[in-house]
């Protein structure tokens, strides 16, 4: 099976000892520090890759943005990942996600391989293409009785049957199911 380090790194890279978190890009889901930083990262590890960026831009996907009327924030950095994903793909590449649970991209680029990333970790934390889905659900609500906001990232075969507050409030029932008063977060 090949390792994500061969994917992602180059071969002079691994050699000198290079960390896949040296290669990483980690952008707020909110967007980029500065405009143009997640396309120049892109266009920098596939040229580091042996591949021509041909496409890796996103000046496209940002003027259609701008005379969209829906547009919500943190919808633009998605439409930015799903472009590049896209032209990546075009170039034998591939985006790929660490799924850390936080609200933050950290991404990758690494050159198609015959395997895909299912069942790849990275210190643990999952990897998975971008635009596939989570191999696990991500859960969040407030407690209805002492409104602390509570998190899980639970694998597809978890349910949070019977799962209760630190206060004590019920929040499952013994389906999985959220109690009356319940509500989670989108």
């Amino acid at each position: 099976m090949t390792e994500l380090a061969e994917l992602v790194l180059t071969p002079g890279e691994r050699a000198q000892g290079v960390l896949i978190d040296s290669v990483t890009f980690t952008m707020d889901w909110t967007g980029e520090d500065e405009p143009g930083l997640l396309a120049a990262f892109v266009a920098g590890r596939v040229r580091a890759l042996g591949v021509e960026p041909t496409g890796v831009d996103t000046t496209a996907v940002d003027r259609a943005a701008k005379a969209d009327p829906e547009l919500g924030r943190g919808d633009l950095p998605v439409r930015r990942l799903d472009h590049l994903s896209g032209v990546l793909a075009g170039l034998g590449c591939t985006l790929l996600v660490l799924d850390s649970g936080t609200d933050a991209y950290e991404l990758l680029v690494a050159l198609a391989g015959e395997a895909g990333p299912a069942g790849w970790t990275h210190e643990g934390v999952p990897v998975r293409a971008w635009g596939s889905e989570r191999e696990g659900t991500l859960v969040s609500l407030d407690c209805p009785n002492c409104s602390q906001m509570l998190v899980w990232e639970l694998p597809a075969t978890e349910t949070l049957a019977d799962e209760h507050c630190d206060c004590g409030a019920a929040l499952f029932d013994a389906a999985g199911r959220p109690v009356p008063g319940v509500t989670l977060h989108d």
